[in-house]
């Protein structure tokens, strides 16, 4: 698949970074997780191809603006509105996966004569907070990349590619991580992601009331779910009592179990079932 254009467009008083993949049929606007970028979502572009995919860099990711506070919800939901508003698109299809799960609910529910139809990938359940303890634990590896300095990009490729929870290896992956590299003065590369804003990110999400916002969203939904979770059955995102809750109170919801995929490999590795259920949602 091609290269996807580059451009920045205003969010919530910062600039916004997306990734476009030109298409005639339905704009997608695909929301990426809390340390992820535009670039986790290559793999699933190729296989959309038909719509016109619009990958986001969230604030403080990727080449968006990194301001110093102002990761919540309510800032996330607000550059999504900015940035239809300049592409001019009346109705979105809005993907979201873990974090981006929970945004693209919150606009849904904020906004919902802007939006044609959700997927949430992999995320926007109802945790306890022992769940949500679980699955900060097993994303501590990510969450451990951000701020560290390593020699090279090749050490941090090198790096990544010993980490369990995303192999197989692919070309898709590689791009993904070196696309939020950055020098360093004194020598080395580091992630462009603060730690601190990912800080304040994890506290705001655990506070958001999704049971709140479920009755909200009148467009139909799919929920695509890991059945691997991050390392184990002890961290899923979407435990079998949490996506049933989902089910049971988003109006228009159905469910596809991704199965053999765990939180990462849903979006990252090739599903030809999960593609399947894609296309079939989007009318393809």
């Amino acid at each position: 698949m091609s290269e996807p254009i580059t451009k920045k467009v205003g969010g919530d008083g910062i600039k916004i970074n997306l990734s476009v993949w030109k298409g005639t049929g339905k704009p997608i606007l695909c929301v990426h997780g809390i340390t992820a970028n535009c670039r986790c979502w290559d793999v699933m572009a190729s296989v959309m191809a038909p719509h016109q995919i619009i990958a986001m860099d969230l604030r403080g990711r990727g080449k968006s603006d990194k301001p110093p506070t102002g990761y919540s919800m309510a800032h996330h939901v607000q550059d999504i509105h900015s940035i239809l508003d300049t592409l001019k698109i009346e109705k979105i299809v809005l993907m979201g996966h873990s974090l981006g799960a929970f945004i693209a609910l919150a606009f849904g529910a904020q906004y919902p004569e802007r939006v044609d139809r959700i997927i949430l990938v992999d995320g926007a359940g109802k945790l306890s907070p022992e769940q949500f303890d679980n699955v900060f634990e097993a994303i501590k590896p990510a969450l451990d990349r951000l701020g560290k300095i390593y020699p090279s990009s090749k050490d941090y490729i090198d790096t990544m590619k010993s980490a369990p929870y995303i192999q197989p290896w692919s070309d898709a992956l590689e791009n993904y991580y070196r696309y939020e590299l950055e020098e360093v003065d004194a020598g080395g590369v580091r992630t462009n992601i603060d730690p601190k804003n990912i800080m304040e990110e994890s506290v705001n999400v655990r506070k958001v009331d999704v049971e709140e916002l479920y009755p909200k969203i009148n467009c139909e939904v799919l929920i695509l779910r890991a059945t691997k979770g991050l390392f184990g059955l002890d961290d899923l995102l979407l435990p079998e009592q949490v996506i049933e809750k989902m089910l049971q109170a988003i109006p228009r919801a159905s469910r596809f179990d991704v199965e053999g995929a765990n939180h990462y490999g849903i979006v990252f590795q090739p599903h030809r079932q999960r593609d399947q259920a894609i296309l079939k949602f989007l009318g393809t």
